[in-house]
């Protein structure tokens, strides 16, 4: 077997085995799949200004590109193994036994892993190292000490790599070799195939027939993004709605069997199922998320109508104690955020939502419960998949963020962005729409907007409808558009007549500030 049919062999093998370890992740927990389960780790270990630099660069496809580049490093590895086992057999097996351990440790190291984390790994492990050996067996090679011996004669160097075969014997050969490979190959497709099958078919949206708030709120008004439809919709629907987190996959929770759990600093502890929550007072509310990733003028912002249980209504039946200073909240994989105590609890709409926009929540935004609290960063305030919430003090528990030095206090800074023109676009003289929307959750919400052009004075915008303190407004300025190159900025005025700050500032700690200005050409 020559070096790249070697190298081939240990890819297609190694395929076989993720393919395999998939299928078995998604039969049990798809979070103990061997690639999701390094990616995952590789997310905990990568440095929190490269996890800036990622989100900044990727956005949302920060998580397909971490995927891709861990199996880059699965192929190349398998290549290695390939080429080792073309020597000895026992060389390329004990690669293949390194590349199955650290998902294998990752998977039995998650916070709420059980002994069965370890098996897709194991799965991968059987059913790479056998596809290598029937490979390696299959190869005509004689350089390979991986197989036993066998005498052969060549004789010709186009007979070389055809072996047995081409002198008519039944030996090893080259066709054989392909004829392995191409099993290998399809095998490996098929439980790919039949892993992604199974893992849709789990995560299938499962009906839920939600109650009606107490009190429903009235009907959203029309946005602007009628008459504009470049501006971003007032009420952002369910699929278009962004998502930042830690996980390469979105959990699948069985509704029957989940509860939440109240306990630490409490008088009692309490347990709530499903149905224990929808059969509580639900409330509607209107409430503009954002991430501390968020750049200035970012994508990672979106406003939504909520449906759920005040968070003090679930607080009151546990009896907050005396010592307690944060909530430290538990997703149903052992991801944790703290949330200060004070200000979930300080009056503010904070939820426990089970319905997001008229549905139930999707899964990848939480279902079946997730934290919404307005006016905070999501990383302290909107846990997804939510479980366990432990009243305790940050001096005795450190969360997922608060190890990694985020801040613990964290507002949400108000913001405009603009959506409409795009930075560098070209347009026609005359009348241009400069639009887009801003937030100011604290000191009274959105006051005005304002618009900049080539750096002279603040222009006061006309606002959208307006939904409350804690939901976004909509804008637009009418401007009169001359040839040549423009700067275009926008600030947010709160309702304390406070502007927007012009100090720039990047997402670590406590989330970005800055004044978003983009260039754009008339002509």
């Amino acid at each position: 077997m020559n070096r790249l049919l070697a190298a081939l062999s240990g890819i297609l093998a190694t395929l076989a085995g993720v393919a395999a370890g998939h299928l078995a992740a998604a039969l049990l927990d798809p979070a103990t799949s061997p690639v999701l389960a390094v990616g995952s780790q590789v997310i905990d270990l990568t440095p929190t200004p490269v996890k800036e630099w990622a989100i900044s660069q990727f956005g949302t496809r920060d998580k397909p590109i971490l995927i891709g580049s861990v199996l880059v490093g699965v192929v190349l590895l398998a290549a290695v193994a390939g080429l080792l086992a073309r020597r000895r057999f026992a060389y390329g097996a004990g690669v293949f036994v390194l590349l199955v351990a650290v998902p294998a440790v990752v998977a039995v190291t998650r916070p709420t892993a059980g002994v069965s984390a370890v098996v897709p790994s194991l799965v991968a492990l059987v059913v790479g190292v056998a596809a290598l050996a029937w490979l390696v067996r299959s190869a005509p090679s004689s350089a390979s000490a991986s197989s036993p011996q066998r005498p052969r004669q060549v004789r010709s160097d186009d007979e070389s790599l055809g072996g047995a075969s081409a002198a008519g014997g039944s030996g090893p050969s080259r066709r054989g070799l392909l004829v392995a490979m191409g099993v290998v190959a399809g095998a490996a497709a098929v439980l790919g195939g039949a892993g992604r099958w199974v893992a849709s078919y789990r995560s299938r949206a499962v009906d839920i027939d939600l109650p009606a708030a107490a009190k429903p709120l009235p009907p959203l008004p029309d946005g602007l993004e009628k008459r504009f439809p470049d501006i971003t919709p007032l009420q952002v629907p369910n699929r278009d709605f962004y998502r930042v987190d830690t996980r390469l996959d979105v959990p699948i929770v069985d509704v029957d069997s989940w509860t939440l759990t109240i306990d630490g600093d409490v008088d009692e502890e309490v347990t709530f199922t499903f149905d224990d929550i929808l059969a509580m007072d639900l409330v509607e509310k209107d409430i503009t998320l954002t991430c501390v990733s968020n750049s200035v003028g970012g994508e990672f912002v979106g406003g939504a109508r909520w449906l759920g249980v005040p968070l003090n209504d679930l607080l009151d039946r546990a009896g907050v104690g005396t010592r307690a200073d944060q909530i430290l909240s538990t997703d149903v994989d052992g991801m944790t955020i703290s949330t200060p105590l004070a200000l979930a609890t300080d009056g503010r709409d904070a939820l426990l939502a089970v319905g997001m926009n008229g549905e139930q929540l999707p899964r990848e935004h939480g279902f079946p419960a997730r934290m919404v609290i307005p006016g905070l960063y999501g990383f302290i305030s909107a846990t997804k998949w939510v479980t366990r919430m432990t009243l305790t003090t940050y001096d005795e528990e450190q969360a997922y963020w608060t190890e990694r030095d985020w801040a613990t206090d964290a507002p949400i800074k108000p913001s405009s962005r603009i959506d409409t023109p795009r930075a560098l676009a070209g347009l026609d003289p005359g009348e241009v729409v400069v639009g887009g929307v801003a937030w100011a959750q604290q000191n009274g919400g959105v006051g005005t907007v304002q618009v900049r052009i080539d750096g002279g004075a603040w222009q006061d915008a006309e606002l959208g409808p307006d939904v409350g303190n804690d939901y976004w407004r909509q804008w637009f300025y009418r401007w009169d558009a001359k040839p040549g190159q423009h700067r275009i900025a926008s600030r947010v005025v709160d309702g304390d007549g406070d502007a927007q700050t012009a100090v720039r500032a990047n997402p670590f700690p406590e989330g970005s500030s800055g004044i978003q200005e983009l260039i754009v050409t008339v002509g």
